[in-house]
């Protein structure tokens, strides 16, 4: 990797073998959140979420991100940010037949070039942190060149429990047209500051991962579409339980409902405070 110097920032590594200029960055500066670079994601499914909140985020005046655990009563929420939105998530509006509600105008959608965050991890097990790439359409075409793919470029949902991190691909929506390949599991060890950089090299031949200025692998064809759409990038934290994805509290109810539970029991023991804390959000291209 090489260093790309960014004045009173923390420099990024980038690919050595390539050229970048920088194309989108947030450092998080000033005293609160930018919501000309950010929305909040508060709807899954085209239902309101019971533990997406916009509370517990906030810039704390160092230029870091900070999106806290918060709990109130016997619950737990936190934050999810996102540069777009899902479709799916819009909900419906109308009384006629078209299914979403009104376009949420995107802050910042991008195809290809290296996409980097710096970061420090939650402390606890119970919630996750996450960094990706979304498609508004993902799945809405039979060929995910033309409608997206999901690239989580890190996920540390089993960091306290495996000490494990993964990153990878799935493509083909979340029905039964989904592929989901295989992420890859890498060993999480931790740096000497506590700081973590995590990014991909997207472009049209694949995906490659890195971790802390080391490469983890590349996906690309025939087992990895790659997407040629512009995406939107997310920030996101989830409290486990309340998605039946992340916990045993939830059951579905034959319609999708995936928010029927409560905070996982490994949650209830989080030590506060505890917060997921973001240096910088950067994008650069290739020249």
């Amino acid at each position: 990797m090489k260093e790309f110097k960014i004045e009173n920032h923390a420099p990024s590594y980038l690919p050595k073998e390539k050229n970048w200029t920088l194309a989108w960055q947030d450092e998080f500066d000033g005293n609160s959140l930018d919501e000309s670079k950010w929305n909040f994601r508060e709807y899954f499914w085209g239902k309101k979420s019971p533990t997406f909140s916009r509370e517990g985020v906030s810039v704390d005046g160092n230029s870091n991100l900070v999106i806290a655990l918060v709990k109130k009563g016997e619950d737990f929420y936190s934050g999810h940010l996102q540069t777009g939105s899902l479709t799916y998530d819009i909900p419906k509006d109308t009384t006629g037949v078209w299914p979403f509600g009104k376009f949420e105008k995107a802050k910042f959608m991008h195809k290809f070039g290296y996409y980097e965050i710096r970061c420090r991890l939650p402390k606890n097990p119970g919630w996750h942190a996450a960094f990706w790439l979304q498609a508004p359409g993902v799945g809405s075409h039979p060929d995910a060149k033309y409608c997206g793919v999901e690239t989580d470029i890190m996920e540390n949902y089993r960091q306290h429990t495996e000490g494990l991190m993964l990153c990878g691909n799935g493509f083909g929506g979340y029905g039964k047209d989904a592929v989901w390949p295989g992420h890859f599991r890498f060993p999480f060890v931790e740096t000497p500051d506590g700081w973590h950089y995590y990014g991909v090299d997207w472009n049209k031949d694949g995906y490659t991962f890195y971790a802390d200025g080391k490469k983890i692998g590349w996906q690309g064809p025939p087992q990895v579409a790659v997407s040629h759409v512009e995406q939107f990038i997310l920030v996101s934290t989830e409290c486990h339980g309340y998605n039946r994805n992340f916990g045993d509290n939830c059951g579905d109810d034959g319609h999708g409902d995936m928010w029927r539970g409560k905070p996982a029991d490994e949650l209830k023991k989080a030590v506060l405070p505890d917060a997921f804390v973001v240096d910088h959000v950067r994008v650069f291209d290739e020249i």
